[in-house]
This record gives C-alpha cells, structure tokens and sequence, in this order.
C-alpha cells in the first residue's frame, strides 16, 4: 500500500462517522474518489457512489459502509454525568475506563467513562450500559446542557496504530477499512480499465438497520452486488476454532458461502483468486450475512450478491485489529475479477 493510500485511511480512521452521523467522513470520502470517478452520486441516505463507465447495461455495485458503532446519551443527571444507550454492537466490558468524544451539538467534548474503584467493591460482576456514565467534568445538569443534549453520540477517544508495519488497529476498522477499499477498487480500475460498470458505494447505518445498502441498491440496480466488510478472526488466545471456524490474519480474503451467497460470484472470485496464486479462506453464512448483502439481495427484482470480508480480530472492541497485506489482496481481488468481465456473463446459477 503506497503511502499516500495509508494515510487516506488512516484519515477515515481518525474521523468520527457513527452510524447515523456519517456526514464528515462521506465529505472526505467523496473528495478523495471524484478526483478518478467519472461520476459522483449521492441520495437522501446518505450514501456517496463513485461511478465508473455509468453508460455500461451490466452494473457491479461494491458496498462497503462507513459507519462505526458508537454511544448516544439518554439522560444527563443532577450532577452532570452522562448516562447512554448503545448505536450499534457495544461491548459494555470494552467501554470500562475510556476516554471518549462526545459529539456534542455545540462542540466536541472529551470525556471518560467512570469506573467504581477496586477499594470500594469495584464493577459488579453482571453490568451492562445502564451501570456505567461518562465524566466530562461538568458540575451540573445546566452545565452539561450548555454542550450536550439528548441523542447525542459519542464515540472512543483513540487513535489508529500501525502495529510492525503489518497490521493496522484502532476503532471502527468495521467498516471503514470496507469503504477505503471499494474507493481503492475504483482507483485502480481507472487506471487498469474495465468494460463493465461500476458503482463503489461508501454505504451509511448498517451498524444499526442497513438501510444505506437498501437504498444504493434499489437506486442503481445493480446486475450484481458485492458486500466489502470484516469477519471475524480466530487467531488470537481464547477462541474455539471449533465452534467459530479458523480464519486467520494474512492468511487472504474471506469468501462467504451459504444460501444468500450467489455461486456463480464466488466461483468467479475463487477462479481470479487461482490466477493470482492468492489464498483466500471461507466463511458460513446459512441463512444470513449480517451485512449489506443481506439488504441489497431483495431490492428491485433482486439482486445476486456475494460477500468479501476481511479478517479481524477484537471485532466490536476500541482495538479492532487488521492486517495491512488482506487488505491489499482484497483490493487485488475485486480489481482483477472487475477487470475481466465482459458483460456478458450469466449469474444464473442453472445456466452453463
């Protein structure tokens, strides 16, 4: 990965975009992509779409969704504390003792999120959101309402790392390493060419509804949809490869298989994969994604989809942990399979 690409990243990394809120970092995503799209378009989601070759009948849409899961306050008390609910997947556990940015309607206020101390019995052994609060060090009720108010969302107050130059952690890899690859995806296919259409979707809420996926997809109605998001590993102390598979870091992207899974998507994608001399690994998806595949598949007519993730570890947690090579073999991946389509391909899967 070229250095100016690292720290485009790193960029959407650095930006608050909780599902809901998505606008700042949809600016920057846009900015970056319309300097090699040859159109831009956006709807009343939220969603940006870079467009290659927008005259082409056959329509690759890639998604992957800027959100990150975050916090939003539901009650200030006399004293000033802020109470908060979850947006999105929140490990209570993980919250215990970290500073946060509270997204306030005035301005950004950082504070922390208080912990009972070990000497005075310290945090039950059952606790969930409800027991914890954020200290921003306002003394009251009305001073805390001159910067925050209800619904406002907050998120960890952290930065990202590059960890041995190998991996890449921080929060909200999920997803916006997706939304940096489908931009990196239509980069490179601008510069490599491609015959077919295609529309790079940085997508919004899908921490929380998946709506963005619903409306870029009933929008372009696409001829075949392709979810770029994260899996979760399971290569790191503590996790039963035998109950959750054994997907690795640096070890290639992870194909999705199970009923929502067009087989004819993935077969192009294995077979691209084989010409690369690229290792990918398997997930099960039997009934559901939990992605944006899942809501693009029934727009319109309905679409076949197929799902890329990469691995990673600490999903969900303010250290989501991802490795720089998956990265750019995702990228590699989609860009080389784009490449040689024709357009003429049947996604059928009961057709030669």
């Amino acid at each position: 990965m070229e250095q100016a690409n690292r720290d485009f990243l790193l960029e959407l990394l650095q930006t608050p975009s909780p599902s809901s809120m998505e606008m700042t970092i949809q600016k920057k995503w846009m900015n970056y992509v319309k300097e090699f799209a040859d159109e831009i378009k956006t709807d009343n989601a939220g969603n940006v779409i870079g467009v290659l070759n927008p005259e082409s009948p056959f329509k690759v849409l890639l998604a992957g969704h800027c959100d990150e899961i975050a916090l939003v306050i539901n009650r200030i008390d006399e004293n000033g504390f802020l109470h908060f609910d979850k947006m999105g997947g929140i490990n209570p556990k993980a919250a215990v003792g970290m500073k946060t940015t509270v997204l306030g309607y005035k301005k950004e206020i950082t504070g922390v999120i208080g912990v009972n101390a070990q000497h005075h019995g310290g945090l039950k052994d059952k606790f969930d959101l409800e027991d914890l609060f954020i200290d921003c060090g306002f003394k009251s009720k009305e001073e805390a309402e001159e910067f925050v108010q209800i619904g406002d969302l907050v998120v960890y107050k952290t930065e990202p790392e590059i960890l041995m130059d190998r991996y890449i952690s921080g929060r909200g890899l999920d997803n916006r390493t997706g939304a940096f690859i489908v931009a990196e995806v239509l980069r490179r296919l601008k510069d490599r060419g491609c015959t077919v259409g295609v529309y790079a979707a940085s997508t919004v809420n899908e921490e929380t509804n998946m709506g963005g996926a619903y409306f870029a997809a009933a929008g372009i109605e696409p001829t075949m949809a392709i979810a770029c998001d994260v899996t979760f590993s399971t290569d790191y102390p503590g996790v039963n490869k035998n109950k959750h598979g054994d997907i690795r870091l640096e070890n290639g992207p992870v194909l999705a298989k199970g009923a929502p899974i067009n087989i004819k998507i993935n077969k192009l994608l294995e077979k691209t994969a084989r010409s690369l001399k690229m290792d990918v690994q398997y997930e099960l998806t039997p009934r559901m994604t939990g992605t944006d595949a899942d809501k693009m598949r029934l727009t319109g007519k309905g679409v076949p989809v197929s799902l890329v993730s990469l691995p990673l570890r600490y999903m969900h947690s303010p250290v989501e942990t991802a490795s720089l090579t998956d990265i750019d073999e995702e990228i590699e991946l989609l860009v080389t399979m784009i490449s040689n389509l024709t357009g003429e391909e049947s996604l059928n899967p009961l057709e030669d």
